[in-house]
């Protein structure tokens, strides 16, 4: 994915005299010690331009990227979520991340209700992110996509009060100069998103703005680092270089919660000290402000430690397969409820349609005791033309482990259709489970109402949304030995060849009457040897 640095948004600036200053950018690093072995550092872009998305053309535009808002404008877009990660986020032991991204690429969107035909403006989309954000969306379409009806509704500020879920489809300075390549991608974890969406301009809500977020999310281990003391230098390579001359605001948080049990130290000390109490769960972080010259952060820990005992969050969940052979399988989900109280719960999967599930073995238990769906949404794929869709409502009583599992047949597919890696298995996607917790421990999504990590300070509600996604899962459908077409094509070739050769040789080959020689062969061998001794 592209995202659009500091120097991006410079040369937008220049190129862009005739455009009003109606659009804000701030940028935004957030450092969290994990209580496990890792260390999580997540980057926030944010842009908000005071425009009613219904009406800007995006011919114009200072710091909003041109490209993107062509591409919304053109097929009616009202939200868009893009990410490509890289990885697992293990919520049992990590928490919940900012922002929530499932293994591989992921996309969904919102398209407005005036929108003629959302299958087709759905395809041209997918082939048109796939070019501007270099991945391979294209292979996104109405075979492997659905419409969930529960699972993902609009972020944003929508015209319409009942949603329909039709029209769902699911060189550089600042601290961008942090997003090195090299050290990107040796991590455990790495996720690069894009979020777009119409907001409220205020709190009256008289007029919209867009905004839009761009995020990378990243998990370092210690035993990766060599060390538990980290530094802007051990975990990007270098230093903040200076602030971005467009960004309102420059800020880098540190979470110092865990300093309690794991005491480390700071250096420079940090600007300011914020507390954040947040669904009653008490945390501190150390702000700095990035200034207009070099900026360089490290944390040393103290070589006593106290014991420490992690409790995992609310709700997590995982995923796997069941059965042996080729014939016969099955998908286990299991969930887990960590919190006091009863949690509602919404389970999405979007089978690939040539794993065809079959409704009647589906089965729900907690704790070995049969739960039966508050409200269940079920339809059954066809072959090339669409996946299967299950979206199921649970209650999950407190402190317990429920087990939703579903059978399926392994099928033949047509030569064509299996990839040049076919003995690597196909992917089936993460399961989404969505939920509200009434307490935010582990919690640091950002508010539906706000769009910067500094709106999710002191940000109590009566409820945090969650969207826990599982781990994909490989399954080896029944392969054909493609070994022997080779063969065949090998042993034909060389059949053609070897009777090509001679009557190709015969046809073209002119024949010509040599004169017989009837010299004696003394007379030759006299003739040579006048002819030798002459040289």
């Amino acid at each position: 994915m592209q995202f659009l640095t500091c120097a991006t948004y410079l040369i937008f600036y220049v190129n862009s005299v005739l455009t009003y200053n109606s659009d804000t950018f701030t940028e935004e690093l957030l450092i969290k010690p994990l209580y496990s072995e890792q260390i999580y550092a997540h980057f926030q872009f944010t842009t908000k331009w005071d425009v009613d998305p219904n009406t800007e053309t995006f011919n114009h535009s200072r710091i909003f990227p041109r490209a993107l808002g062509e591409i919304v404008k053109r097929y009616n877009v009202q939200e868009l979520h893009v990410s490509l990660t890289g990885g697992l986020w293990r919520y049992d032991s990590w928490g919940y991340p900012v922002t929530d991204a499932a293994p591989g690429a992921e996309v969904w969107a919102w398209f407005k209700t005036d929108t003629k035909d959302v299958n087709k403006n759905w395809k041209l989309l997918a082939n048109s992110l796939s070019g501007l954000l270099c991945a391979s969306l294209n292979f996104v379409d109405t075979s492997n996509s659905v419409s969930p009806e529960f699972s993902f509704k609009p972020t944003g500020v929508t015209d319409s009060p009942n949603v329909n879920s039709s029209y769902l489809s699911s060189g550089v300075s600042g601290l961008a100069s942090l997003l090195n390549s090299g050290y990107i991608h040796n991590t455990r974890y790495h996720s690069v998103a894009l979020h777009l969406r119409p907001v409220c301009r205020d709190e009256t809500c008289q007029s919209l703005s867009l905004e839009l977020q761009q995020s990378v999310s990243l998990v370092y281990d210690y035993l990766i680092l060599g060390t538990k003391n980290w530094s802007l230098r051990k975990l990007f390579g270098q230093g903040v270089t200076r602030n971005c001359i467009l960004a309102s605001r420059s800020e880098i948080y540190v979470d110092t919660t865990t300093s309690s049990t794991h005491s480390f130290e700071l250096s420079p000390p940090p600007d300011d000290v914020v507390t954040s109490i947040r669904g009653g769960h008490v945390s501190t972080f150390g702000k700095y402000n990035v200034p207009n010259y070099f900026l360089h952060i490290s944390a040393k820990y103290e070589e006593s430690q106290k014991l420490a005992v992690v409790s995992p969050p609310s709700l997590y969940a995982s995923q796997y397969l069941t059965g042996y052979g080729q014939e016969r399988g099955g998908i286990v989900t299991k969930l887990y409820n960590n919190h006091w109280d009863n949690l509602n719960v919404v389970v999405l999967q979007n089978i690939p349609w040539y794993v065809p599930i079959y409704l009647h073995t589906l089965k729900v238990t907690t704790d070995g005791v049969n739960n039966e769906p508050i409200t269940l949404r079920y339809i059954p794929g066809i072959q090339r033309e669409r996946p299967y869709y299950l979206e199921i409502l649970l209650k999950l009583p407190p402190k317990s482990a429920t087990a939703v599992s579903i059978d399926f047949d392994y099928v033949f597919l047509k030569w064509q259709e299996y990839p040049p890696d076919a003995n690597h298995g196909f992917y089936i996607g993460s399961a989404i489970i969505s939920s509200h917790l009434t307490l935010a421990r582990n919690y640091t999504g950002l508010p539906q109402d706000g769009s910067t990590i500094t709106d999710s300070f002191n940000a109590s509600r009566s409820g945090y949304l969650v969207q826990v996604r599982t781990e994909n899962m490989v399954i080896t459908l029944p392969t054909p030995d493609f070994s022997m077409p080779y063969n065949v094509i090998c042993l034909a070739c060389t059949v053609v060849a070897l009777a090509f050769g001679p009557l190709h040789n015969i046809t073209t080959r002119r024949l010509v009457l040599k004169p017989k020689n009837n010299e004696k062969l003394l007379f030759r061998l006299k003739r040579k040897l006048t002819e030798f001794l002459k040289k």
